[in-house]
């Protein structure tokens, strides 16, 4: 029997690769999950109610777009938010998290050749797995752009080649950025947008940590092309409840849009798109319209940084997150100092390198070790103890 090849090359997802590292190996003491970005905050308390109150719709089939209260709370946020002002019929949908969005996003958009050539789709290195995915899914090559210290944690795509820039059909961007926090300013958006003027290619802003931050809450990109009056097919915008109220399971996710655009992956999504059931779409509807357990949420991750700031005083390369919620640390290679924690202290963390791709001594990542800041400000602030004395003293 045959199988395709499009994706016999993908290399193993980072955390079956992880456990793959550490598993076989007993831990060196009380265990500390510092991996998945998995919040462990509280999300508000009535969630519950919302989702018992509406719970006969688990009944029916729920809305394939998000019910019409959902896409209004969804518009209303973004224009509390951003500044911009989104119709809740044509300029947004609702997702079963955002991650069915970045990848139906090129499913839907990204053209089948660029300039009469296979299309590039640009992707950050280091990187969320489903860019790489969702580019080879369109049969797109995926062109990985180092994000490192010395491009400021972003990419600069203002910087490839020509002949890669008239190839390019999509280029994703992470802002906050994941792993490493940084932040894409008002500068880097206007550059990025002109570039893609220029070149003809579509932005899909991916800032699902843009609720999560240290003191000044980031520039989106939808506030920037309006500025700019940038063509609203140009630019799409994904978000999530997940980070924002620490809701992954709720799945609610956002993709906002020119109409046409948003069109386009809605008829993509009545074909294939698993929606969101209808009493979790009444919940999302009641949290994306309520700020004050975020407010609370964001106190608490602030705390969080003056505790890592305190821990890693004095270390040297390290860097305070601007915003989300993850340590990129320095290290000398990420996988040996991730296996060294293990084995001797029991605290787990991501060796940075199963986060992007490049052969030895080209993987931006494999100089890094990604920690995780979701777990308890007790627990947290001993993981991170435990971690500098093992690493860096």
């Amino acid at each position: 029997m045959d199988f395709p090849e499009r994706f016999s090359n993908l290399p193993p997802y980072a955390f079956p690769r992880l456990r793959a590292l550490l598993d076989q190996h007993e831990p060196g003491g009380d265990v500390v999950h510092m991996t998945i970005g998995e919040p462990k905050h509280a999300f508000p308390a009535w969630v519950t109610d919302v989702i018992m109150e509406n719970a006969a719709g688990f009944q029916g089939y729920p809305n394939n777009d998000g019910t019409p209260e959902l896409r209004k709370a969804i518009t209303d946020w973004i224009e509390r938010r951003y500044g911009v002002a989104m119709d809740p019929d044509s300029n947004v949908m609702a997702l079963n998290g955002t991650r069915e969005g970045l990848y139906n996003a090129a499913m839907a958009l990204c053209p089948e050749q660029k300039n009469g050539r296979q299309p590039i789709v640009l992707c950050p290195n280091p990187f969320y797995q489903v860019y790489m995915v969702a580019s080879i899914s369109v049969g797109a090559e995926p062109y990985f752009v180092p994000a490192t210290a010395a491009t400021g944690h972003l990419p600069d795509y203002a910087g490839l080649p020509e002949d890669v820039l008239n190839r390019t059909a999509v280029a994703y961007v992470c802002s906050p950025a994941n792993p490493q926090g940084a932040v894409a300013s008002r500068g880097y958006w206007v550059e990025l947008i002109r570039l893609a003027e220029q070149y003809d290619f579509r932005i899909f802003a991916d800032e699902c940590y843009s609720e999560i931050y240290r003191d000044e809450a980031p520039t989106g990109v939808l506030t920037v092309a309006q500025e700019l009056g940038a063509d609203p097919e140009r630019i799409t915008l994904f978000n999530s409840l997940s980070k924002r109220s620490n809701l992954a399971g709720l799945r609610s996710g956002l993709i906002a849009g020119g109409p046409e655009s948003i069109r386009r992956v809605k008829q993509l999504r009545a074909y294939s798109g698993a929606p969101l059931p209808s009493p979790l779409q009444a919940a999302a509807a009641r949290v994306w319209a309520d700020e004050a357990h975020v407010q609370e949420n964001r106190a608490l991750y602030q705390e969080k940084y003056r505790i890592a700031d305190e821990v890693f005083a004095g270390v040297q390369g390290y860097m305070s997150p601007e915003a989300g919620f993850f340590l990129w640390l320095p290290v000398d290679d990420g996988e040996q100092a991730a296996l060294k924690l293990w084995r001797e202290t029991g605290v787990r963390v991501l060796p940075g390198a199963y986060l992007a791709q490049g052969k030895p001594g080209q993987n931006p990542g494999e100089g890094y070790i990604r920690v995780a800041m979701v777990a308890p400000k007790t627990e947290m602030r001993r993981g991170l103890i435990t971690l500098r004395d093992c690493i860096y003293t």
